[in-house]
């Protein structure tokens, strides 16, 4: 009997993107171009300029708006107010990032954490839907580990499983947003925010900046791009279908589900 997906526990969600990795990224690799970063004034010191200036900016303006979030977030989810996560910089460098908490700790039967789109508050999906969660990293901004545009900071897990093109979206500063040069009106996929994200470091320049910046207010302010940017249920990115396009659990080979049973029963010995 095939091994139940949905029973995966996060442990085990990790082991399948590890053998993805193992068993394809070599060929996906070999097949693939260098990326080549643009390097201009603008990106070695222009741009930060830009990110100090309006990222000071920022934080003055929205402090009443902090405010009223930090007083939101008490009543909706208690404390502490905030959340603290690593995320992946430039170069691969690990910093730390903070936001308002906007979802429960529910947690189901074994210990794990419920999906996201089931701990997120009304609250939260407000949150989400405005942006207005991504305020506090313009401090993030003024520290130098982010730029106001650039590709979105993840998760350090994912680090081993990027192929060798999508790795040098970290060849610039995260930034709050990378925006797509068109609304596709749908929550986008990994492989397309990858690949966008990719063209930016290739292209980045100031009016590059201020293109994705003039696409980042209309898309705030579209609503099938607000739906999109308040919905959780893209799936965690673990690693490359074999002709590599970046794949979530949903698309990955049952083959490599039901070795988990085995994973299962190895760690359950050492644990005893």
């Amino acid at each position: 009997m095939a091994f139940d997906r949905e029973k995966l526990t996060k442990k085990m969600r990790w082991y399948v993107a590890d053998r993805l990795a193992e068993d394809r990224l070599s060929e996906i690799n070999s097949h693939l171009e260098d990326v080549h970063p643009r390097k201009t004034f603008y990106t070695e010191h222009g741009k930060r300029i830009i990110d100090i200036i309006v990222s000071l900016v920022a934080l003055i303006v929205t402090a009443p708006i902090n405010v009223f979030i930090a007083i939101g977030t008490l009543i909706d989810v208690g404390r502490p107010l905030l959340f603290h996560q690593e995320r992946l910089g430039k170069d691969g460098r690990i910093f730390h990032i903070s936001k308002f908490r906007n979802m429960k700790n529910i947690r189901d039967a074994r210990g794990e954490l419920l999906p996201a789109s089931q701990r997120v508050t009304k609250f939260g999906k407000m949150m989400r839907k405005t942006s207005l969660d991504e305020l506090l990293n313009f401090w993030s901004i003024l520290k130098g580990d982010m730029s106001v545009i650039g590709p979105r900071p993840l998760v350090p897990e994912y680090y081993g499983r990027y192929n060798k093109r999508h790795k040098m979206r970290m060849a610039v500063r995260p930034g709050l947003e990378c925006p797509p040069r068109e609304n596709f009106g749908h929550v986008w996929t990994w492989q397309e925010q990858f690949d966008n994200d990719i063209w930016y470091v290739e292209n980045v320049s100031f009016l590059t900046d201020i293109k994705m910046l003039w696409n980042l207010v209309r898309f705030t302010f579209d609503r099938k791009s607000n739906t999109a940017r308040a919905t959780t249920a893209r799936g965690t990115f673990l690693g490359y279908s074999e002709d590599g396009k970046a794949i979530t659990l949903e698309e990955v080979p049952q083959s490599y589900i039901d070795e988990c049973e085995k994973f299962l029963v190895e760690n359950n010995s050492e644990d005893k």
